[in-house]
């Protein structure tokens, strides 16, 4: 299944709707899209340049053995593009993670539109969000959750996902 530009086109207003409401109700704790990050900032990939893109996988594709490693394919230029592409001119290694923001167990691509330069040293960030992603991946593969609908979630929210899906399960 392929997100569609009606998809995307929801995706983005409700990233829009929910940075209305989280400014509205926020409760003090620092949200950003891209960029510097400390202990209390849920980091998430700005909607301009990552509103996420998919494969048209479906469930028996994305849950064969071995599927995310045929499918991923992310040069070293890409990852320089994504970079540029947020501003980051320099950074150590292991201070990002070029990450896929659907991921590929879940049917994600490995297109610009679908990656972002992760912080990795964020609190919650990196790890939480690999937990999700596998989280995902089992509720598709058992049948407890389409495809789409996971992909849908986590490009909208993958922090409102992963307190769905993880924290409060």
């Amino acid at each position: 299944m392929r997100l569609t530009r009606h998809d995307v086109a929801f995706v983005l207003f409700a990233l829009a709707a929910a940075s209305m409401l989280a400014a509205c109700t926020s409760s003090g704790a620092s949200r950003t899209n891209a960029g510097v990050a400390n202990a209390t900032t849920i980091v998430r990939p700005d909607p301009n340049l990552t509103p996420g893109d998919a494969l048209p996988a479906g469930r028996s594709e994305i849950c064969a053995s071995g599927y995310s490693k045929r499918v991923r394919d992310v040069s070293a230029q890409t990852k320089r593009d994504i970079y540029a592409e947020y501003g980051i001119a320099s950074h150590q290694p292991g201070d990002y993670e070029v990450d896929h923001l659907i991921p590929l167990g879940i049917g994600g691509s490995n297109a610009k539109a679908n990656l972002w330069p992760q912080p990795a040293n964020t609190m919650p960030g990196a790890k939480e969000k690999d937990k999700l992603e596998d989280d995902l991946h089992n509720r598709i593969c058992d049948g407890r959750l389409d495809v789409k609908q996971a992909q849908l979630e986590i490009a909208l929210d993958w922090y409102a996902s992963y307190q769905k899906y993880v924290v409060n399960r």
